[in-house]
Order: C-alpha cells, then sequence, then structure tokens
C-alpha cells in the first residue's frame, strides 16, 4: 500500500476527470511536476533501531555539521545555528532532523526558507524545490532555549547538563538531539566544526583540535573546535565552565587537552600525575591496536554530580571527578578505537564498543600490572550479573549499559584469543582496527572477520559466549 499523504498528493486526485485535468493543465501547468523535474518523498522519520525506531532519519547522510553556539551560565539560554552538510540517498520532498524542546527561529535548505514541522522530537523540514538524489544540499536551522537534560532507559541523566558555573554535553545514546538538530544515530557519521561563545573567564571545550579563541563584543570569548574525522553525533561534548588545562603531545605530533574542573582547587594538582600518563597509554594502545585514528587527544574532568558516569566522547573522553582513574581512563581511551573509530552500526552491536574496552582494560593489566587476563576471566566468570543476557542480544534499550555487555563482552574476546591463540588474535585485533577505521560494523561483520583472520568455522564458539544464555560448566 502505498500512503499518498507522504508524496504530497492528495488521494481525491484521482477522482478529478480527465478532461478538468488536461484543462488545468493547459491554463496553469501547475498541476503536476515539471517534465524531467523530481519527483521526491519525504525521508522515513526514523531509522528504525532495535531500540531507537524513531532514532536517526532517512533520506540523507551527514557530511558535515558546524554548530555555531552561544551560552549564558546565568540563565541557562543556548542559542544555535546548526548548518549541516549533507547528500540526499533518495529524491527527497521533505527530510526529518532529531531535536528535542528548543524552539526553531528559522530553516532554510540552501539558504531559501524551508517550510517548518515540529512533532515531539522530529523536527520536518520541506525545501522550495525538491532535492535529487545524489545532490549535495545544506540546511540551517537557528534555534533557541534552555535545554533539558534527556533521561536513558536505564535512568540515568545525558543530554545537556548545567553545572555550577557552566554546562556538560554528552549524548550516548540519545541525548545529543538536546542541543543541536542532526540525523542522531550512530549509522550517520560526520566531520564537525563547534564554535562555543561564553562569558570571557570561562573555558569552553569540545571535540578535535582547537582553531581559534579571541573575544567578541559582549565581555565574552569565541572558541573554535574542528574534529575532521567522522564522528557519530553521541560522541559530541562540549564542557563550559572553570577548567585548568594541559596542552603537550602523545605519539609524535597528536596535541594533547587535559582539563579539569577548577570547582575544587585541589583537583588539578591530584589528577595532574593520571592525566601526564596520557601519552603512555596511548603508545601502549596504539602497540596492541594499531595506529591512532583521530587527529587529536585528551580527557576532561568535571565536577561531580554532573554526569553520573565516564563516557569516550570522541578524542576527549568526560570524566566525573570521583571516576578519573587509571582503569577507567584505560577503558575510555581505547573506545578511540573500538566504538569512535569502528562505530556500531545499530545500538544491538553495542558489545563490539564496551566488550572490548573492557577488554582493553585486562590486557593493559596484564602487559603493565602483573594481573593476567585469565584471571579477570575467571572473575567475570563468576558474576552472576554478567549472565543476565546475551552480549549480542540486549532484551530492552535499558540493557545496553550492563554487565553482560561489559564483562562477557569481553568474555567473548578472551575465549577468541585462547581459542586462535596469541599471534592471530593479535594480528586480529590491528586488522579490525584497519579494515573497518571511521566506519561502522555489525556482529556479524566481526564474527565473519575473526572467522577469515582465523581460517577456522568459530560457530561453537559465538553459540556458547556471545549468544548462548546459559553459564557453561567450566570457564
Amino acid at each position: 500500500m502505498i500512503d499518498d499523504s507522504r508524496t504530497g498528493r492528495s488521494p481525491r486526485a484521482a477522482a478529478v476527470p480527465a478532461a478538468v485535468l488536461g484543462l488545468c493543465l493547459l491554463l496553469t501547468g501547475c498541476c503536476a511536476p515539471e517534465a524531467g523535474g523530481v519527483r521526491g518523498t519525504p525521508g522515513a522519520a526514523g531509522l528504525r533501531d532495535p531500540y531507537f525506531p524513531k532514532q536517526g532519519n532517512g533520506g540523507y547522510d551527514v557530511r558535515h555539521y558546524a554548530l555555531d553556539l552561544a551560552f549564558d551560565p546565568g540563565t541557562g539560554r543556548l542559542d544555535g545555528t546548526a548548518r549541516i552538510t549533507a547528500r540526499a540517498t533518495q529524491d527527497l520532498s521533505a527530510f526529518n532532523l532529531d531535536l528535542a524542546g528548543l524552539t526553531v527561529r528559522e530553516a532554510r535548505v540552501d539558504g531559501v526558507p524551508a517550510a517548518v514541522n515540529r512533532a515531539g522530537n522530529e523536527l520536518t523540514l520541506r525545501p522550495r524545490d525538491e532535492l535529487a538524489k545524489g545532490a549535495d544540499f545544506t540546511a540551517t536551522v537557528v534555534y533557541t532555549g534552555v535545554p533539558e537534560p534527556v533521561t536513558d532507559p536505564d535512568g540515568s541523566a545525558e543530554g545537556w547538563l548545567r553545572t555550577t558555573d557552566g554546562a556538560v554535553a554528552v549524548g550516548e545514546p540519545d541525548g545529543s538531539m538536546s542541543w543541536f538538530p542532526g540525523n542522531h544515530h550512530p549509522s550517520d557519521k560526520a566531520a564537525y566544526e563547534i564554535a562555543l561563545t561564553v562569558p570571557s573567564g570561562l573555558t569552553a571545550l569540545s571535540n578535535g583540535v582547537r582553531v581559534s579563541s579571541a573575544p567578541v563584543s559582549g565581555g565574552r570569548t569565541r572558541t573554535v573546535w574542528r574534529q575532521s574525522e567522522p564522528m557519530a553525533s553521541y560522541l559530541a561534548t562540549v564542557a563550559i565552565g572553570r577548567y585548568t588545562t594541559t596542552t603537550g603531545t602523545a605519539l609524535g605530533s597528536v596535541p594533547v587537552v587535559t582539563a579539569v574542573t577548577a570547582a575544587d582547587p585541589a583537583l588539578p594538582a591530584a589528577t595532574a600525575a593520571l592525566r601526564a600518563e596520557l601519552p603512555v597509554i596511548l603508545a601502549r594502545q596504539r602497540d596492541r591496536f594499531g595506529p591512532y585514528p583521530f587527529g587529536a587527544a585528551g580527557a576532561v574532568v568535571v565536577p561531580d554530580g554532573a554526569l553520573g558516569y565516564a563516557l569516550e566522547t570522541q578524542t576527549r573522553p568526560v570524566f566525573p571527578a570521583g571516576a578519573f582513574d587509571r582503569s577507567t581512563l584505560v577503558h575510555e581511551q581505547a573506545h578511540q578505537w573500538f566504538g569512535n573509530s569502528v562505530t556500531p552500526a545499530s545500538w544491538r552491536d553495542i558489545w563490539l564498543n564496551e566488550g572490548f574496552a573492557t577488554y582493553a582494560e585486562w590486557l593493559y593489566g596484564e602487559d603493565h600490572e602483573g594481573v593476567p587476563a585469565r584471571t579477570r576471566f575467571e572473575e567475570a566468570f563468576a558474576d552472576d550479573d554478567a549472565w543476565a543476557f546475551p552480549p549480542a542480544e540486549p532484551p530492552a534499550a535499558a540493557n545496553l549499559f550492563a554487565a553482560p555487555v561489559y564483562r562477557r563482552g569481553a568474555m567473548v574476546l578472551h575465549k577468541l584469543r585462547e581459542t586462535v591463540g596469541d599471534p592471530v588474535f593479535d594480528r586480529l585485533l590491528r586488522g579490525w582496527t584497519a579494515e573497518r577505521r571511521h566506519a561502522t560494523a555489525t556482529t556479524a561483520d566481526f564474527t565473519a572477520y575473526a572467522e577469515r583472520i582465523a581460517g577456522r568455522d568459530l560457530s561453537a564458539l559465538w553459540d556458547v559466549w556471545l549468544y548462548g544464555r546459559d553459564r557453561p560448566a567450566r570457564p
């Protein structure tokens, strides 16, 4: 069945007599598309992700986000302009962006005003001229308001979160729509430029390389950050407030920026030694996982209470002060390879992020702290919570960040290592990050890749450790 309402054609049109329709065409030429014109349909309002079916949108592929944001910490007001460069993947009469709460002042497509409709978190733009498949276009959205946090299915808060002196923005899995419009699904990665205008005296941090920072009118400073490599929108971040920052380099030429909240005057000194280890940790992970995939690195330590978890935001992970320890730092930096460069194609594939990052902790402990990965494996095996469900099949969105995804996901990798041997496993780790660099992947992609590198059928391993619902009698 074809829903004619989605094409802009009235279902009553079929009842118009042919003679009347012909007269209309002769007199006005307005009752049918121009010969050779685009006959577009609206892009899908959601990508049917298994856990977030309305997340993301169909009909286009974003290439670049240019976000120009001004934030007033006193009122909480955010004024934004988003310029989204994309390519149509079908003939488009309209397309959707995900945006929660904020008020849209105007929208344009290729500089021409576009019709705007809001329905919940769906922002629909209808350009004056339809977009042909393969056409590049730029959508500009001007918006304002006080962003509200997003509550995850597991009860945690994300999105644009206020702090005592500013804000911190994080987006996994659904929070980025609270502060900018976009195609908010991990399958659509893009480059970013994020400009932040804040009161002078506050620091404004984001992803990638800082390209400029200069005073502007009204006692404010505008800082521009550029993330050139593709990034899923859930990995975009902003941190605004009073921070102590340190700069350096890693891996020979990668600029490193670390920042620590000054809300607690003791924190900059208390975290200095661990922050100084970051280049060493990255070098060790490069040796294990292959070349570092990005042109910048760092970490941001935010006040406790701002958010309840650390997050692998691209190039610059965010940590609550109380969670900034070596194990967590190793975990979040490992995500730069596993999750940020190689990104899950859907949220069902989240174990490819968390299982790998957890196993990176085990490998780091084995290589540099004298704790065999097998010891960590046996501890995880004994954890009843890790067997609540198979890591590749979380039962609901609320379970995406539960113990089976992390600990049993890591167990899958350790059993793979024991099955194929260390030389093949090491080659597999480095090859996986090379083959899928800056791309997306599914669980099926990984299992097929592992079998190709191992040169053998591994279905028995997957059946027990990746998809099995019962704990084996022996580890």
